[in-house]
């Protein structure tokens, strides 16, 4: 996900179909209760149970990028994908095709409030734990709703990711999530994609006794600016990778690649060109077949 960036972004053409073949069993929800100020909370752990969603997308002409040294990689890079140990996946506009909040949004009935308060807050600085608080703001999703739209909205998955996943994980590679979207929409995709609870760094949305909205918790790394790139880190250190990789669309993805972190930065442009970021990639993608014919 990546609201905020202030470079031009490049919407891309996305059609969906779903997959009649496939479907995902999960089991009931789970609830975690918590204290804050406001008193306890609870956290939805795991949604009911949810049918995929493929999609094919149309790719972005080259030509907007005016960049194209990254699109094939040198052989330093390709060695080190090659030699990858983890990989952590941004979820928004890269392993799905939609922007989660606004999504959600849209089905409480704000996506356009939300919409422009989004679009306003990309002319000028805006600290990430800022941005979360004032969108959830506008519109207070209740547990009940959020239930109802993981229903009704099952996850969109970009097309070839889950491919990309099994060739990973068959290659002994380890597989995290890492997003500043909830936990609470990114729990079925990481069940798809058969990705373990543990490797998920996401936010939680928090809810009162009652089932109505309180807020998120704050105390998760992704619910501030440069979370990601922290938790790229913390996964880093925790875990003794030698060489680890950064796939996404945004420049909170960009922002992982550091001493201590993801030593390489994909950018999937898939869904969304931003073109700051993408002129910064080790290797710009537009579709995942590139990264899973390169691990044969």
């Amino acid at each position: 996900m990546e609201a905020l960036i202030t470079s031009r972004g490049v919407p891309l053409r996305v059609a969906s179909r779903k997959l009649s073949s496939v479907s995902a069993n999960f089991s009931c929800l789970e609830f975690k209760s918590y204290h804050c100020r406001s008193g306890r909370v609870s956290i939805m752990n795991h949604p009911k149970l949810l049918r995929p969603v493929t999609t094919s997308v149309q790719p972005q002409e080259l030509s907007a990028l005016g960049n194209e040294g990254n699109i094939v990689p040198s052989k330093e890079i390709m060695d080190l994908w090659r030699d990858v140990e983890a990989v952590c996946f941004d979820v928004d506009s890269t392993v799905c095709v939609d922007e989660g909040i606004d999504e959600l949004a849209e089905f409480c009935g704000a996506g356009k409030a939300v919409a422009e308060w989004t679009a306003r807050a990309m002319g000028g600085s805006v600290p990430f734990e800022e941005a979360l608080a004032a969108r959830l703001s506008l519109f207070k999703p209740s547990l009940s709703k959020v239930e109802e739209y993981l229903q009704k909205r099952p996850p969109r998955l970009s097309p070839g990711i889950e491919e990309l996943v099994k060739k990973l994980r068959a290659n002994k590679i380890d597989v995290y999530l890492i997003s500043g979207g909830f936990r609470q929409m990114i729990n079925p995709v990481a069940s798809i994609l058969g990705i373990p609870r543990e490797n998920i760094f996401a936010n939680n949305i928090l809810f009162g006794n009652s089932g109505e909205f309180v807020g998120f918790d704050e105390n998760e790394p992704t619910s501030r600016s440069g979370g990601k790139a922290k938790a790229v880190q913390q996964i880093r250190k925790g875990r003794l990778y030698k060489t680890m990789a950064m796939i996404g669309d945004g420049a909170t993805d960009l922002e992982a690649r550091k001493p201590g972190g993801a030593d390489l930065f994909i950018c999937y442009a898939g869904v969304q060109l931003r073109e700051a970021v993408a002129a910064q990639a080790d290797w710009l993608i537009f579709k995942f077949e590139p990264l899973i014919n390169s691990l044969d």
